[in-house]
């Protein structure tokens, strides 16, 4: 597991967007697998500024998102499709019917899963999956004790899932008890995972992640079997992590080695 540690939000903003814009630079027709909530925020606003500034396309891009709640319709102003529509999507050159979210209003949910595992394969996998993480330290909605070999399904979500989503909703408005999610098996597949976390909120559940034994109580930690994760924290985040020292030592060098041997105009400023 790699682990970037970095000064401030706004920095952790910018390293991951440079490693979303490597991937899309190298595999312009990539599959990114996107992630809703605070984490990634200030990675889709510096996206958009170098779609912007610097002409960086999407136009080729397909996506799939994590999750979806149940029981509320896609333009709803909580769901996460409106989400991505609004925060990311809809301020990019991406075509909207290559973006691709679980249908929470569906006949039948326990059907969704399946059929989006199958959409994800017919389009080759995900090549690059963003994460962020709960302060349980669940990732989609993959709360704890959920299996490390669980595919897209629907999930119950946990009291804390709930409180911490609930400044979200209005005190009389109807929120989601039920969502659907990509599974820790499916996420594992990705050829490449990036997880986002900022703010001492997410201290504990980093070091849970990175430093923890592997449990399906801390699902992050799964990401620990897997062979190219990075993790991107900001100091707060890190703030409890043992080796961080080392890891820092690691990053310096990394980052050396990026300086000497990557094009001076692969990455937009």
């Amino acid at each position: 597991m790699e682990i970037l540690i970095l000064s401030d939000p706004e920095a952790v903003a910018r390293r991951c967007a440079d490693i979303v814009e490597a991937q899309m630079k190298t595999m312009p027709n990539s599959v990114l697998g996107l992630a809703t909530g605070s984490s990634p925020i200030g990675l889709y606003e510096e996206l958009i500024r170098r779609h912007s500034e610097y002409g960086l396309s999407f136009k080729d891009v397909t996506t799939f998102n994590l999750d979806e709640y149940i029981g509320i319709p896609a333009d709803h102003s909580q769901s996460y499709r409106t989400f991505m529509n609004e925060t990311f999507f809809k301020k990019v050159d991406i075509d909207p019917a290559r973006t691709f979210v679980p249908d929470g209003m569906a006949d039948n949910p326990l059907n969704v899963g399946p059929a989006y595992e199958e959409k994800i394969q017919a389009e080759g996998g995900i090549d690059l999956q963003v994460l962020g993480i709960g302060s349980d330290g669940h990732i989609g909605f993959n709360e704890p004790t959920s299996s490390l070999r669980s595919r897209t399904r629907v999930k119950t979500l946990t009291k804390q899932t709930l409180v911490d989503n609930s400044r979200f909703f209005a005190p009389d408005e109807f929120q989601p008890k039920l969502a659907i999610t990509m599974g820790i098996a499916t996420i594992l597949e990705a050829r490449r995972i990036l997880l986002i976390a900022t703010g001492e909120g997410k201290a504990e559940a980093v070091r849970d992640t990175v430093e923890g034994p592997l449990s399906a109580f801390v699902p992050a930690s799964a990401l620990q079997l897997h062979e190219r994760a990075t993790v991107v924290i900001d100091e707060a985040a890190a703030s409890q992590l043992k080796l961080k020292d080392y890891y820092q030592f690691v990053g310096d060098l990394q980052d050396d080695l990026v300086k000497k041997h990557r094009p001076s105009d692969w990455i937009s400023r």
